[in-house]
């Protein structure tokens, strides 16, 4: 329509100059249509616009100056009505009528929107039209000019009110979808959403049943009240609001849309939450009348999202923080190391012997266990700590602020005597530990990472010497974990390679000094790296798991060896407590035993104290069964440990081992250690036992482990460990022989 209007007046205008170019000077005509281009581009520049929203948010100042310049426009036709025809013929004064026409027809029909614009062009261009023709012909064309115009313009009013009914009926169509919008966009199936909507003032209208139903009050009580105050509930006397209702109140002050406004919400002492979403309501002249939008409850969401939070950041045995929020909270305490110059602490907790109690009483003792020193470990911690459970056995503790390394310590200390205390759990007492390994920011590590790193490395130091002991990280302990590293790679491939071998000492009678078995040691010489100590890879064994393979390796070895001996003449091979837990150790070894074709009584299986304080009574079934096949059992390092007499009146040893320490305390006449190796001596003659003294090494002490009553004598007095080969030159052909 507005480019057939425009058409429309641009022809107009060229048949105007053309007709009248003759008769009216060149720059009258040149200002009469420069006036008709500027009133009709303002126009026209007006209409596209405000067409675009089909008027809806126009205001009333706009329609009024629309109106002024299609006033202005026809007034300009009008102007050029009476100044060009003060002299013109008939036909010039019809070109004028016939124009004056079309021009009132177009309007009539663009300018349906705005009714004002179009009755104020109509009437100028009508009246200028009758005064034309009343002049310039006679009345009866001026009245038939006057009854067109009267005509146009009640079919513009008319079409003016169509489009006013439908621009109306297209809101309230607009606004139903909005809502519809609201309802689908905010809930889903499992949620049903209610409507509501307020004044200008804020204050609730047109509350429906399941609304009320929600606050649980009465439509009349709410009809009327302020939503923020029934939103608010008791907080709304005492001022304590909830952040998001002051977002709520900031959109209603802004009246501004708004979607997905979670606010909790208290009805009758139980919070609930709900989801609100909002948007403006306006009229058709762009009065704000309030707002409509819906609310659902979510509590069961709300809820829900909680808990899995929960389970995302706590751990759900004791309800401690789990490893990715204690990772979090070392971070920002490394980040305010980092602003405030200050130190921060990060300590590393693995609880010993709780393997041995988790597999001998089962996994639930051993999870009340572990709540129990959850527990403890809370009530050791201040505001300035965060405990956490990293997983399995092992716990953390984040230090926000440690002013000096012996505030870590005291904190290490306490930690471990409030571990170490005993536990009562199912009427049975149960005692465990701890060792601890620590690091400090910004000292031994600059980032969360590379403290966690550096504070596991402490707590295996501190495993690896001992247990229930605190270390602090030191730079030295990387250098020693590369070294770990670099051996255990070496390990992995040194049994293929084959450069594992075996020295055998011997260990002979105190009385005759005759030979009576050797004990079978592994040694391992590295191509690159040379001879490596068992102190150095029998650790890293154990921790890699290669133990038990090894392990095996040095069982067949051994009893192969032991097939050039004299057959009173026995082999010791160590056992490890990983290859007491495998349950095919009966196969393992009875197949070494079948494939050498050496009789069981001639292997002697030696094993320390530590096999029963890690497995409990499975270890000492599965000595049982070896001693039923006729193995022999030795207890190795007998009182190094806890050497609890249990073990012995459990598991039928043969032999009993003395550790060197008490060889040599005995040398020096401590008393300590001579009384330690009476009582061993008469306790194993009362069980039937030999006794082997080790580390036996001069001639002094020889004579006072002898005098003591030692059955058994093992150490470099009588021989250093040897190859298999120079084993038989220790034998004489009549079994006899002494060792030199």
């Amino acid at each position: 329509m507005l480019a057939l209007y425009s058409g429309l007046v641009v022809i107009s205008m060229l048949l105007v100059s053309f007709r009248f170019l003759d008769d009216v000077p060149v720059w009258l005509l040149s200002i009469w249509a420069v006036g008709i281009v500027a009133a009709h581009v303002s126009l026209l520049r007006m209409r596209v616009t405000n067409s675009g929203s089909d008027y809806r948010i126009v205001t009333r100042g706009v329609l009024l100056w629309h109106g002024a310049l299609s006033f202005l426009q026809g007034a300009v036709w009008v102007a050029a009505m009476l100044l060009f025809t003060q002299a013109a013929e008939p036909g010039e004064v019809a070109t004028f009528w016939t124009i004056a026409c079309c021009l009132m027809a177009a309007a009539a029909i663009s300018f349906q929107s705005t009714p004002l614009s179009a009755a104020g062009f109509i009437v100028t261009i009508g009246g200028g039209a009758s005064w034309m023709m009343l002049r310039s012909a006679d009345p009866l064309l001026a009245g038939v000019v006057v009854t067109y115009a009267l005509v146009a313009l009640g079919a513009s009013l008319w079409q003016a009110h169509l489009f006013g009914v439908q621009l109306t009926t297209n809101k309230m169509l607009a606004e139903k979808r909005e809502v519809v919008k609201l309802l689908l966009r905010e809930h889903n199936d499992d949620g049903a959403g209610v409507l509501w909507q307020t004044d200008a003032a804020r204050r609730l209208t047109g509350v429906s049943t399941a609304f009320a139903r929600m606050l649980d009050e009465g439509v009349e009580e709410l009809e009327g009240r302020s939503i923020l105050q029934v939103l608010a509930g008791p907080a709304w006397t005492d001022g304590n609001f909830d952040a998001g209702l002051h977002l709520l109140a900031e959109n209603f002050k802004e009246r501004l849309p708004f979607s997905d406004l979670v606010l909790p919400v208290i009805l009758n002492a139980d919070q609930r939450w709900w989801a609100i979403s909002a948007s403006p309501r306006v009229d058709e002249k762009g009065t704000f009348l309030g707002f409509h939008g819906v609310v659902a409850d979510i509590t069961a969401q709300k809820e829900s999202s909680e808990r899995i939070a929960q389970l995302a950041r706590f751990d759900m045995l004791t309800g401690l923080p789990n490893r990715l929020h204690l990772s979090e909270e070392l971070a920002q305490a490394v980040e305010a190391v980092k602003v405030w110059q200050t130190r921060c602490g990060f300590l590393m907790i693995d609880l010993d012997r709780f393997k041995s109690v988790n597999d001998t009483l089962g996994h639930l003792v051993g999870d009340q266990l572990l709540a129990q020193v959850a527990e403890r470990l809370r009530k050791v911690c201040t505001s300035n700590e965060i405990c956490g459970r990293l997983g399995g056995d092992e716990f953390a503790i984040v230090v926000r602020e440690a002013p000096e390394p012996i505030y870590i310590d005291r904190l290490a200390t306490a930690i471990i005597d409030a571990v170490s205390k005993p536990y009562v759990v199912d009427d049975q007492t149960l005692f465990i530990g701890a060792s601890i390994g620590s690091a400090m920011a910004p000292q031994d590590g600059k980032d969360a990472e590379t403290l966690m790193r550096c504070a596991d490395l402490a707590l295996y130091r501190a495993k690896e010497n001992g247990r229930g002991k605190h270390f602090r990280f030191a730079p030295s302990m990387h250098a020693d974990a590369e070294e770990r590293r670099k051996l255990e790679l070496a390990l992995r491939g040194a049994l293929e390679a084959e450069q594992f071998h075996l020295l055998f000492q011997p260990i002979v009678n105190a009385r005759t000094r005759a030979v009576t078995g050797f004990e079978a040691l592994c040694r391992w010489t590295h191509p690159e790296l040379g001879p490596i100590p068992p102190d150095r890879f029998i650790p890293v064994a154990e921790d890699a798991r290669l133990i038990s393979q090894l392990g095996h390796w040095v069982l067949q070895s051994a009893c192969h060896a032991a097939l050039d001996w004299p057959e009173d003449v026995t082999v010791s091979v160590n056992i490890s407590a990983d290859q007491l837990c495998d349950p095919e150790i009966m196969e393992l070894i009875s197949g070494a035993l079948t494939r050498a074709g050496l009789a069981a009584n001639r292997l002697e299986l030696e094993v320390t104290e530590s096999v029963f304080m890690r497995e409990g009574t499975n270890a000492a079934q599965a000595l049982e069964k070896l001693a039923r096949l006729g193995v022999r059992l030795s207890l190795d390092d007998f009182g190094t440990g806890y050497s609890s007499l249990g073990y012995l009146s459990r598991t039928r040893f043969n032999t009993i081992k003395i550790d060197r320490s008490f060889v040599t305390g005995a040398a020096r006449s401590q008393r300590e250690s001579l009384a330690i190796i009476n009582a061993v001596v008469a306790m194993a003659q009362s069980l039937g036992m030999d006794t082997t003294a080790e580390g036996v090494e001069t001639a002094t002490e020889f004579e006072i482990i002898r005098a003591l009553g030692c059955t058994k004598i093992q150490g470099y007095y009588f021989g250093r460990p040897v190859t298999a080969d120079e084993t038989r030159t220790l034998f004489d052909l009549s079994r006899s022989s002494q060792v030199a």
